[in-house]
């Protein structure tokens, strides 16, 4: 089945009728902006194919224009029984109709049976499989009633292609077999391989996990029995060597003598302690004695040093606030002679500017002519130019031809009229002198009067002779023609087409006077008549010259001026540098002036508060010095008769630590064996080692019955696993074809890429790309519009194969997809159009513009006539 025409009216926005016609073999492209009717086509082709005429649900009203009415859809479609017109009516008058060249075929119910039977008996084949509505482009998109209308599509399509029907399930035997085992895996376990609860396996895993958890804790209590023996000897052994007579006694004399060595040690080191004070003492009283005659000395010093450099300062400060009085009268002298140069300078520069002034006044004075001609000539075109324009009236070339082609309209309307009206034709008799008349107006011999409505001839000495037409039933077509005729003349305010004639030819000579005009205004004034007007305002005027200097004598007194000017300005700047450089010298040695001078003060402020003998200050240093020696040598001494103090601490916190240890182990081991005692005595009566022996027997057994279910387990696990394998083969070879279709689709956008096909849905659940598989909801959106369309064109290639072909009608089915991919899903969507017809319907023009085909366009019905 293809499509070959359109026709649409009161279908939303289509409340006029449109049409698309030309729709062609291979691929064709209606590519225009939003909200042109786009989706409209698509829905009311769905509408035409899957709603009844005499539907009235909600998608159907869907269709109806705001402003009322009764959608009417037809289509002209070609199927191997040849060319046929389908249209349908729904809501007011509904109704169904099938046309084969102008012939009624079917209608209503009829109508309806034949459009199943033109798809195939397919209640969703080209809709669920190869239409795609805007918005939906990825495979699992739509309602739940589209989505099982298209999920049987693809099964029916597939089983109708394959011979592997029983084998996609595997055969029922297979089924019966996979089921059974289901069953009996079941018994045991979780459909994640885990053990059921209340099932074999997971009692068994109990049981051996109960005996292990009992055979453990009496083991561990056997050990513990072993343990508490072995435990008491050595209590018993230890406290006897702690508690003998001479163990104790032997602890005892140790820490007395290290107490008494600890004593002594401490007093020593007390006594040389107070030595190191004194020593201290004696130092710093030195070192004090010692910093007063070194501060006074450095002071004596710092204050002679500072009577010479203030000396030195003072002389520069003075030799340089005279170099700086002198710079600067000198800079006031340049100061005044740069004023009186530049004075003059200006004056030269406007003695200079009046003489050329006045020499291009004269220099312009032709230039000044040639502009206000010109300037005038132009404002002259220009009023001629609007005058012309405002001539520009009446009919153009374009409504005058459509008016012709009205009249020429009118001329073989007429024509035609007259030549299938009734023809009257006299013959006069030789010599007969009566005439016949109509409606006043002589016959004339032999001419051919065409009557086209009732008339009554007149005929001398007889009568009248009525001439009755036969009636032709509709609208007068020349009368419809004349009446357009008018219309079309009224529209430019003519009565007769002569008149039209003469406004059109005063139009075109107005356009051409406007013409002319501006061709003259552009040769004389391209940039326009106020850019002219600026350049003649710009020229100066002779009269503006007056008594101006020769131009010579200005420009050398000028340059005479400018270089006076100059010369005086470089002797400024010189004068400038000096004053600059004598500031700051007097600036430095000012400051440092300053400086000298507060480090005279700081100096004399120094010696006010010291004491200012020097041999005294040196006489008490010395004397504290030998003080220093004596107390050094009497802590020397006393240190090297000193005993260890720090070993005397360590040997009695020994000797204390062992006494304390060994009471502290005493009174451990005491309560410790008695707690021994209890517990062995306990465990004896206990029979431990008798029941460890019957648990380990009884984990055997529960071992040996736990494996043996373990291996069941596997087995079914292994069966089912083979059985699905088994399964999952004769699904990949039930997919085979529509895989075959695909490969050379996918290799378009990727070498050796591959599609899994889900078994409940039957559509790709997977794209395998360098042998990784990846899941098709996690890739991008283009990338899932891709393999959308690309599986929707191979299933397209199927119906064709299953003797069903369909167009493929796609509405904006390639939204997400990038530059680069679009090229190359517009070559799969070419190489499919060869032996398919494919219908794109897109609002990206620019985007779509490289595709080619051929382009659609909706057009008024009345356009396409």
């Amino acid at each position: 089945m293809k499509l070959r025409a359109i026709e649409l009216h009161n279908v939303r926005q289509f409340t006029s009728p449109v049409r698309i016609d030309g729709i062609g073999d291979g691929l064709n492209v209606l590519s225009e902006p939003n909200e042109a009717g786009k989706s409209t086509l698509f829905d009311a082709l769905q509408a035409l194919f899957f709603k009844p005429h005499g539907s009235a649900d909600k998608e159907t009203k869907a269709l109806r224009p705001h402003a009322g009415g009764a959608p009417e859809i037809r289509v002209d479609l070609e199927i191997p029984e040849g060319t046929f017109t389908v249209a349908k009516r729904w809501l007011q008058k509904p109704s169904a109709t099938v046309h084969q060249d102008g012939r009624l075929i079917a209608q209503a119910d009829a109508a309806e049976a034949w459009i199943a039977r033109a798809l195939g008996q397919d209640a969703g084949g080209p809709s669920g499989l190869i239409w795609v509505r805007q918005g939906l482009t990825a495979l699992t998109d739509g309602s739940k009633k589209e989505k099982d209308a298209a999920l049987e599509a693809r099964r029916d399509l597939l089983s109708s292609l394959s011979e592997e029907v029983e084998a996609m399930t595997g055969g029922r035997r297979m089924d019966a077999a996979l089921r059974r085992c289901r069953e009996e895996l079941g018994l045991y376990a979780t459909g994640t391989g885990r053990p059921r609860t209340g099932g074999p396996w997971k009692a068994a895993q109990d049981r051996v996990e109960a005996l292990t958890l009992e055979r453990d804790r009496l083991s561990g209590l056997t050990q513990d029995l072993h343990g508490a023996l072995a435990a008491r000897n050595r209590a018993r052994r230890t406290l006897a060597e702690l508690t003998a007579t001479d163990a104790v006694e032997n602890r005892r004399s140790r820490l007395e003598a290290a107490r008494a060595a600890h004593q002594a040690a401490t007093r020593h080191a007390e006594e040389a302690e107070a030595l190191a004070r004194k020593t201290d003492m004696a130092r710093l009283t030195a070192s004090n004695a010692q910093a007063r005659l070194d501060g006074l000395r450095k002071a004596l010093a710092e204050l002679t040093e500072a009577k010479t450099l203030g000396a030195e300062t003072e002389a520069a400060a003075a030799q340089a606030r005279a170099t700086h009085a002198e710079a600067s009268e000198v800079h006031a002298q340049a100061q005044t002679t740069l004023q009186g140069a530049a004075e003059a300078l200006d004056r030269a520069e406007t003695d200079r500017r009046r003489a050329e002034h006045a020499q291009a006044a004269r220099d312009s004075a032709d230039r000044r002519r040639d502009l206000e001609t010109r300037l005038a000539e132009a404002d002259r075109a220009r009023t001629e130019m609007e005058r012309a324009k405002a001539a520009i009236q009446g009919p153009d070339a374009k409504v005058l031809q459509r008016i012709e082609a009205r009249a020429a309209d009118l001329t073989a309307t007429e024509a035609a009229r007259d030549a299938r009206a009734t023809q009257v034709v006299m013959r006069y008799a030789d010599g007969a002198t009566a005439q016949v008349r109509l409606e006043g107006r002589a016959l004339e011999e032999g001419s051919s009067l065409p009557l086209t409505r009732a008339a009554q001839l007149e005929i001398d000495g007889i009568g009248r002779l009525e001439i009755r037409p036969p009636e032709i039933g509709g609208s007068d077509p020349v009368e419809a023609a004349r009446a357009a005729l008018r219309a079309a003349l009224a529209e430019i305010g003519a009565e007769r087409l002569d008149d039209a004639r003469s406004m059109a030819a005063a139009r075109s000579r107005a356009e051409q006077a406007h013409g002319e005009a501006r061709a003259v205004l552009t040769s004389l004034a391209p940039e326009g008549l106020d850019a002219l007007r600026q350049q003649l305002a710009a020229l100066p005027k002779a009269e503006e010259a007056g008594d101006a200097p020769d131009l010579a004598i200005a420009i050398a007194a000028h340059e005479a001026a400018r270089e006076a000017e100059k010369s005086a300005r470089a002797s400024l700047a010189s004068a400038a540098e000096r004053l600059s450089q004598a500031l700051s010298e007097k600036t430095r040695t000012e400051t440092l002036l300053a400086q000298v001078s507060d480090r005279l003060a700081r100096a004399r402020a120094a010696l006010e508060g010291t004491e200012s003998d020097e041999a005294a200050l040196a006489a008490q240093a010395e004397t504290a010095r030998q003080q220093l020696h004596l107390a050094e040598a009497a802590h020397a001494e006393k240190l090297q008769s000193a005993p260890d103090l720090a070993g005397a601490e360590a040997a009695l916190a020994r000797a204390q630590s062992v006494e304390d240890q060994a009471r502290q182990e005493i009174e451990t081991l005491r309560p410790e064996l008695a707690r021994l005692e209890e517990r062995i005595a306990r465990a004896a009566g206990d029979a431990v080692e008798e029941r460890l022996a019957e648990t380990e027997e009884m984990l055997a057994g529960a071992e040996a019955d736990l494996a043996r279910i373990s291996h069941e387990v596997a087995a079914l696990t292994r069966l089912e696993q083979a059985l699905t394998a088994a399964r999952t083969e004769a699904r990949e070879r039930y997919f085979e074809p529509v895989a075959k279709e695909l490969r050379p689709l996918l290799n378009l956008l990727w070498q050796d890429a591959e599609l899994t096909w889900a078994e409940d849905s039957l559509l790709p659940d997977g794209l395998v790309r360098h042998g990784q598989a990846e899941p098709l909801d996690i890739l991008s959106g283009g990338t899932q519009e891709q393999v959308a369309l690309l599986v929707r064109l191979a299933f397209a290639r199927m119906l064709q194969a299953a003797g069903r072909a369909a167009p493929v009608i796609l509405d904006d089915a390639l939204v997400f997809t990038d530059d680069d991919r679009i090229e190359r899903m517009f070559n799969a969507l070419h190489r499919q159009a060869a032996d398919l017809q494919i219908l794109v319907l897109t609002c990206r023009q620019r985007a779509f513009r490289d595709l080619g085909g051929r382009s659609l366009r909706v057009l008024p019905l009345d356009a396409t006539a």
